[in-house]
């Protein structure tokens, strides 16, 4: 039913745009006569003013009508329950609540008594009456609005003072929404990570060395140590995407200043496609292609010169993760270079420089603050990427800077965490929101750095 509301808010704004630029036009047309005054407004804002004055309101009682409709439904529900089935606790009002949708959209619940089989029916009822009264309410006050809008066109209305005005507010709402999603996703990871450092000691998850979140459930369980020591997690982030900018950082900008300066339009028209078609493969396409190819590789040829090697490796990870960022640094880092005005470039030439000394004296500082951002942009994604170390260097929270052991990294462990029937209180839930924060904080940290290496070394031109 909300499908079809949504349909007839996009009909009945199709259908108040064409009647108030009608409305319009006759307007332009009896002006144009002599027999009115001169329009205020094109005849196109008085079809968006009576649009936004019919659709406004639908869209008002629609979200009135998500919050309540489905409580009023729920509760009318669980009241037609008799007193032996009415349940008193969280867990068994959700239980109680699923059988009775489930006999309402015409299921079967094993051992359904006739007292569970009215309540099914009761919510079947007043779902009907709740998905009628979107209808019937909202085309009602659509058309309110759209006789009341109506009411104020003339040829002096200043229709379109109005749309902008509403269209200005749409844009705040947008950001808003933005800045305010942002900012709940920050106090909601910050309070988790409160309730986690109450369970277990900040200083020891910082600077802790050995990482085993298993907890004990049973006083006899074993090996379930609960030590959250962070730092192999840490370093073995640090490691993976140091590996992976060696790879990514100077493929991506050589291959950008190439493309920007020294290829052909027909080879540039070619290999920047092909690059960027890398920025399209799913994640999990690298991380088999690093375990089943990479990852024997390097321990076969690591065996042949006579060293140790894992079977899953940092190494393994970080190429393959390199490659898979190599289009981030070298598109943007292309589109930057290429925005630098021709001026410059004709100016340095013409001051005898080589099309190499241009490149590194004038093109590249002039582009430092794009590169900067590209690279910024690849370290979040080497950062934040799951499946290719999952797959490629393990879940083992090993403390090694060695390339060629077994690592992990912070958000294979948030994943891992967060996967299972553990109870969502316990400090092992608990510590994946702890890592989520410093990862925020991390990056953080990273655009502050960016933006004063951008500031300290931008060329600044007239």
């Amino acid at each position: 039913m909300t499908f079809i509301y949504i349909l007839g808010i996009a009909l009945v704004a199709i259908g108040a745009y064409v009647a108030g630029r009608q409305r319009g036009m006759s307007f332009a047309v009896a002006g144009a006569g002599g027999g009115a005054a001169r329009m205020h407004s094109l005849p196109s804002y008085h079809g968006f003013y009576l649009a936004v004055a019919a659709i406004a309101p639908m869209l008002l009682w629609l979200f009135a009508w998500q919050a309540i409709a489905p409580k009023v439904v729920e509760a009318q529900a669980i009241a037609a329950l008799p007193s032996d089935l009415t349940p008193t606790d969280p867990l068994t009002y959700g239980a109680r609540l699923r059988e009775i949708m489930t006999l309402a959209q015409g299921g079967q619940v094993p051992d359904a008594s006739d007292g569970l089989r009215a309540a099914g029916q009761t919510f079947a009822g007043w779902s009907m009456a709740a998905d009628w009264s979107l209808l019937v309410v909202g085309f009602a006050l659509a058309l309110l609005g759209f006789f009341w809008a109506s009411r104020q066109l003339s040829p002096a209305f200043r229709a379109r003072n109005r749309v902008e005005k509403v269209v200005g507010v749409l844009l705040l709402a947008c950001s808003a929404v933005a800045v305010l999603t942002t900012v709940g996703i920050v106090f909601s990871v910050l309070f988790e990570t409160l309730r986690f450092f109450s369970k277990y000691p900040w200083y020891d998850f910082l600077f802790g060395l050995q990482w085993s979140p298993q907890t004990a459930i049973r006083a006899d369980q074993v090996g379930a140590s609960g030590s959250f020591g962070a730092v192999p997690l840490f370093a073995g982030t640090t490691l993976i995407m140091l590996i992976a900018m060696l790879v990514a950082g100077p493929i991506g900008l050589f291959s950008a200043i190439y493309m920007a300066e020294y290829a052909s339009p027909r080879v540039r028209s070619i290999v920047k496609p092909v690059l960027e078609v890398l920025a399209g493969v799913p994640t999990v396409v690298f991380g088999f292609f690093a375990a089943l190819t990479v990852a024997p590789l390097i321990r076969s040829t690591g065996e042949a010169l006579g060293l140790n090697v894992a079977s899953e490796s940092a190494l393994a990870a970080g190429l393959v993760m390199g490659v898979m960022i190599i289009p981030f640094v070298s598109s943007l880092s292309d589109d930057v270079i290429n925005a630098v005005p021709q001026s410059l470039r004709d100016g340095s030439y013409g001051m005898g420089a080589t099309k190499s000394e241009t490149i590194k004296k004038v093109i590249l500082p002039a582009a430092l603050p794009g590169i900067v951002s590209a690279f910024m942009l690849a370290i979040s994604r080497a950062v934040g990427e799951t499946m290719i170390v999952v797959m490629a260097a393990g879940l083992a929270g090993n403390l090694t800077f060695n390339p060629l052991e077994a690592v992990t990294t912070v958000t294979v462990q948030i994943k891992t965490l967060l996967v299972g029937d553990q109870e969502f209180d316990s400090p092992k839930t608990l510590s994946a929101f702890a890592l989520g924060f410093v990862l925020f904080f991390f990056t953080l940290v990273l655009n502050f750095i960016a933006l004063r290496i951008v500031q300290k070394y931008r060329e600044q031109y007239d």
